[in-house]
């Protein structure tokens, strides 16, 4: 990591990057932010939002069952249960009659009570209460890896898929008349989903992960006139409001999380005026 340590000190000598923990939360953001903006436009356009929060919110439950059975690292545990609670609810989705915002709501409700349940009988709540705010500023470089790994397969996924799921997204009827395996296509984007949302819980916090991926996508949509704009907006914004957060929650010692939500919220109200600015 000190290669990069020096890259970082050599370009931007700015004092708030000098220790290395924000060295490593620096080289974080940079990855996360593409993950955020990629992952973020399809969750708006496929109207995912509150599935993405009711799998950040599920993720006290994935931890309760992994001190059940003993599972040392946390993480294993949180990211096996989000994927049994993605595809559950996809699976209901297109099975049940029942509307997606139903379905999304009673599978979000019954996990997360059952994890306060759960975590609060064996005494480990307060335990990890951290990962209710998150702390980004504890990133390891072994985690750093993780976020670049979950950027390499998000990446390939989207270049390979994204057409598909964007044609799903507009008309799944045309899209199956077409030939498109929309339940595949749509299980496959809501497991990325909740892999890459358990991931980032543990250094942005479950109260504010979907704020990360809506608003970024949610201001790129209120200026963008093309899918390529809309998602090239989407990850610049995110970048920017990710880095800028994190500069400014070290000079006024904020979470770093919250923060950078706070700096895509003015961001997302700056496109919202220019957009209507447009029509006027």
């Amino acid at each position: 990591m000190q290669f990069f340590y020096t890259i970082i000190s050599t370009i931007l000598p700015f004092s708030w990057l000098e220790p290395d923990f924000m060295k490593n939360a620096f080289l974080a953001v940079l990855l996360a932010a593409p993950l955020f903006g990629l992952l973020g436009s399809v969750v708006v356009s496929n109207q995912m939002a509150f599935f993405s929060d009711a799998i950040g919110h599920s993720a006290l439950t994935g931890i309760a069952i992994g001190v059940l059975l003993g599972i040392k690292n946390p993480l294993i545990a949180m990211i096996g249960f989000s994927l049994v609670l993605g595809a559950a609810i996809i699976t209901v989705k297109f099975k049940g009659k029942t509307s997606a915002d139903t379905i999304i709501g009673v599978f979000s409700s019954t996990s997360v009570a059952l994890g306060i349940v759960l975590l609060s009988a064996t005494g480990n709540f307060a335990k990890y209460q951290r990962y209710l705010v998150g702390d980004i500023l504890s990133i390891t470089p072994a985690e750093i890896l993780q976020l670049l790994v979950s950027l390499v397969v998000l990446a390939t996924v989207f270049a390979l898929l994204y057409n598909k799921m964007l044609l799903t997204n507009m008309h799944s009827m045309f899209a199956r008349s077409r030939g498109v395996k929309t339940f595949a296509i749509e299980l496959t984007f809501a497991l990325l989903t909740a892999a890459i949302v358990t991931i980032s819980i543990r250094w942005t916090g479950l109260l504010v992960i979907n704020s990360l991926l809506v608003l970024p996508a949610a201001s790129s949509r209120l200026v963008s006139r093309s899918a390529r704009r809309y998602i090239l907006f989407s990850v610049c914004i995110s970048l920017f409001s990710c880095v800028a957060g994190l500069a400014l929650s070290w000079e006024i010692g904020s979470a770093s999380g919250a923060t950078i939500v706070i700096v895509n919220a003015a961001v997302f109200i700056v496109c919202l005026v220019i957009g209507i600015a447009k029509k006027i």
